[in-house]
C-alpha cells in the first residue's frame, strides 16, 4: 500500500510516520515544506494541478493528513488548516488515483461541553477559539467533497514529543526548571480544566486503522475519560521525583508558568469512542503513566 503522509515532521505525523514504517506492507513517501520531506511541496500556496499530477505519477492509495498550525493569526490559520485541505481535495478530486483521504482533526472543533458528558460524533460542534473555527471548516471541507475519506477528531494528545507550547509541554518544562534551581515550590495556574488525554502513539495506530477500513464521516480518538490537569500536573512531579510542593494558583497572571488552556473548549472536555472502536476496531493502549514519564524523559535532558 503506498501512502503519502502530510505533516510528517509534525508532533503526531512523526509519531504516524513511525508506525506506518513499520509496516511492511507500507511504502510511505513524506510530503512537506522542509528539506527532509520525500516531496517538498507547501499545500497552503501550491497549486491543486501539480499536487493531482504528481498523484496521478505516484498512485498512493491513501493520504494521510497531519499537517496544519495550531497557533497563529487568522491568516496563518486559514492558510495552513483551511486553504491547505482544500487544495488536497481539489488535487484529489482532479486525480484519476481514487486514493482515500484521511483526515487528523481536533476536538477543538467541538468547543465546550458540559461537565460530565461524552461528546459523540453527533454532537453540534461549536468552536470556542479561531483554530477550532480553523479546523472544523476543514472537517467540513473534506465530508462534503465526495471523497472516500475519514477525519478522526483527535482529543487531547500527549507523549514523546509533547510540544512545549502545550499546557501539559510547560508544565514539564516549568518543573524541570524548578528542580534545576533548586525551588521548593512550584506555582502553577489554570489546573482545574479537565481534559481526555491520549498518547500519540495510540493516535497513530488509530490512523494506521483508519487507513485500512472502509469508515466514512467523523470518529472520535480519545481515552474516553477526562482527567484534570491538576492530576496530570502532580503526576508528572511524580514521575519527576519533584519533592517540593505544588501551589496552585487561584487567580494566575499571563506568563509560561501559568497560561491559560487554549483551545477553547471550557473547563471540560470527554470523549465517547465507540464509533473508534466499533468501526476502526481500536482502543487506547498506552496509560497516562507511560505517557508523563516519556514528556519528562524528554523535558529532563533538554538542555
Amino acid at each position: 500500500m503506498r501512502v503519502l503522509l502530510m505533516g510528517a515532521d509534525g508532533f503526531l505525523g512523526r509519531h504516524v510516520a513511525e508506525r506506518l514504517l513499520a509496516d511492511p506492507a507500507v511504502q510511505l513517501t513524506a510530503l512537506g515544506r522542509s528539506d527532509e520531506s520525500d516531496v517538498r511541496f507547501d499545500l497552503s500556496s501550491g497549486a491543486p494541478g501539480v499536487l493531482a499530477r504528481y498523484l496521478d505519477a505516484v498512485h498512493p492509495g491513501v493520504l494521510i493528513n497531519c499537517a496544519g498550525a495550531i497557533r497563529g493569526n487568522a491568516r496563518d490559520l486559514t492558510r495552513q488548516n483551511i486553504v491547505a485541505v482544500a487544495t488536497i481535495c481539489e488535487a484529489m478530486r482532479r486525480s484519476s488515483v481514487g486514493a482515500r483521504l484521511v483526515q487528523v482533526g481536533c476536538a477543538s472543533e467541538y468547543g465546550p461541553s458540559p461537565a460530565g458528558s461524552s461528546t459523540g460524533e453527533d454532537a453540534s460542534p461549536r468552536p470556542g477559539g479561531p483554530y477550532g473555527v480553523s479546523k472544523l471548516a476543514a472537517t467540513e471541507l473534506v465530508l462534503g467533497s465526495g471523497l472516500d475519506a475519514v477525519v478522526l477528531r483527535v482529543f487531547s494528545p500527549v507523549g514523546p514529543g509533547t510540544p512545549t507550547g502545550s499546557p501539559l509541554g510547560r508544565i514539564a518544562e516549568t518543573l524541570r526548571r524548578a528542580m534545576q534551581n533548586g525551588d521548593p515550590e512550584l506555582k502553577l495556574g489554570g489546573l482545574g480544566v479537565q481534559r481526555d488525554f491520549i498518547d500519540a502513539r495510540d493516535v497513530a495506530r488509530a490512523v494506521h486503522a483508519a487507513s485500512l477500513s472502509a469508515a466514512q464521516g467523523v470518529v472520535n480518538i480519545g481515552s474516553g475519560r477526562a482527567v484534570r490537569l491538576r492530576d496530570m500536573a502532580a503526576a508528572l512531579a511524580h514521575v519527576a521525583g519533584y519533592e517540593g510542593v505544588l501551589h496552585e494558583l487561584d487567580d494566575p497572571s499571563p506568563g509560561p508558568a501559568q497560561p491559560p488552556y487554549p483551545d477553547g473548549c471550557g473547563s471540560w472536555q470527554q470523549a465517547d469512542v465507540r464509533t473508534a472502536r466499533d468501526r476502526l476496531g481500536w482502543r487506547p493502549r498506552i496509560g497516562l503513566e507511560e505517557s508523563l514519564a516519556d514528556v519528562w524523559m524528554e523535558a529532563a535532558c533538554r538542555v
